[in-house]
């Protein structure tokens, strides 16, 4: 379909918090609520599209999100003309280049950026009347899931839980006293069967303690051990840690360029990469390096843990490119992405089933969600 020209009259964030019976733990700290910025763009034709901002840590980073879309983004975006969605995010990236540096704020900056990156996209859907699966080059609209966020504690109860649910996949929480980690992993092997299960140790170990303990995961059969190590440690780290582990090894959520996808991309390290749409590139950079991903021959399973809006596009985006990965879906309660998540909520056999309205498919209710608001 041809481009058609269309302005953009407003941007707007909206920022909440739901907050938590039970805290979601990582190696690193403690969510003792969950956030999410929802952003709103609307055309001079009166059509909306929505997205999100990553915005989980720290802790206060929500509101200084909203505030960056409200006050330093949207004015400098409103009354842009604009033909594809990539326009904006090429333009935006460069044109708050400098001030980023000099705040010393890339990630907010790059997050901020994201979230209405995803929701030019989906009014871009919603202008051309079609399902942004398709958009994307989506071939059929079935994508596989897996329960993530299981904690340290309770992790069998939650596990239940998310199976009762129709999740047939499991990712759990690792990073902590290694016995425990061990118990909790054959207590959800056990209960998945021969199922897909997997573990997340959020960047906990020296890669002396990763060459210690990965090898021992082995017997638990993981699809795949994610971050192990921090995210910025050296890339000789990495390559030595896959040559001892048995175990696929995962990353992407903090890789924050094209440079840095592309090294991952050009070795054989990772197995499976996980890019964040709303944490670093929307869907202008991150659908190109979806693609690559799959044609590099590794896994892509978008990472993703925020509320409804971010999570259904990331279903979009799985859908629209196709492979054999699986959504990220968080275990733990939050009315924030099951009230506008839309067709994710509904988790069948370990899938999802996205619908074929235009453009995310959903008209966000945040009148549902109005008592968590705080900007």
């Amino acid at each position: 379909m041809t481009s058609q020209i269309f302005t953009i009259r407003s941007v707007q964030a909206f920022c909440y918090r739901y907050p938590l019976a039970t805290p979601v733990v990582t190696s690193f700290g403690r969510m003792l609520n969950r956030p999410a910025v929802f952003v709103r763009v609307e055309d001079g034709d009166g059509h909306a599209g929505w997205g999100e901002v990553w915005s989980n840590f720290p802790s206060t980073g929500a509101e200084h999100r909203a505030r960056l879309v409200n006050e330093v983004l949207a004015p400098g975006i409103c009354g842009r003309a604009v033909s594809e969605p990539s326009e904006i995010f090429e333009a935006v990236t460069q044109g708050t280049s400098v001030l980023a540096l000099q705040s010393g704020e890339p990630g907010p900056f790059a997050q901020a950026i994201a979230g209405i990156d995803l929701a030019i996209w989906d009014l871009v859907a919603r202008r051309r009347n079609t399902a942004l699966w398709k958009l994307l080059g989506g071939q059929g609209n079935m994508i596989k899931v897996y329960a993530s966020g299981i904690n340290p504690t309770g992790s069998r109860e939650t596990a239940e839980a998310a199976m009762s649910r129709g999740h047939r996949a499991l990712k759990l929480k690792i990073g902590f006293e290694p016995a425990a980690d061990r118990a909790n992993l054959a207590a959800l092997r056990a209960l998945v069967g021969t199922g897909m299960l997997a573990a997340d140790a959020n960047q906990g170990w020296s890669i002396e303690r990763a060459l210690e303990l990965v090898p021992a995961l082995a017997e638990f059969d993981l699809a795949w051990l994610e971050e192990p190590i921090r995210a910025d440690r050296p890339w000789q780290e990495w390559q030595a840690l896959r040559k001892r582990s048995e175990v696929p090894i995962a990353a992407g959520e903090n890789i924050a360029s094209r440079e840095g996808f592309a090294q991952v991309l050009g070795d054989n390290v990772l197995s499976v990469v996980q890019p964040d749409i709303a944490k670093w590139g929307g869907l202008t950079a991150c659908a190109a390096i979806a693609r690559d991903i799959l044609t590099a021959g590794k896994r892509f399973c978008p990472h993703y843990l925020g509320g409804g809006i971010g999570l259904l596009t990331s279903a979009h985006l799985l859908a629209g490119v196709g492979g054999d990965g699986l959504l990220e879906v968080d275990a733990n309660d939050n009315p924030l992405r099951d009230r506008l998540c839309g067709p994710v909520a509904d988790v069948s056999d370990g899938t999802v089933t996205l619908g074929d309205d235009p453009g995310l498919g959903i008209e966000p209710d945040l009148s549902s969600i109005e008592q968590y608001r705080t900007a």
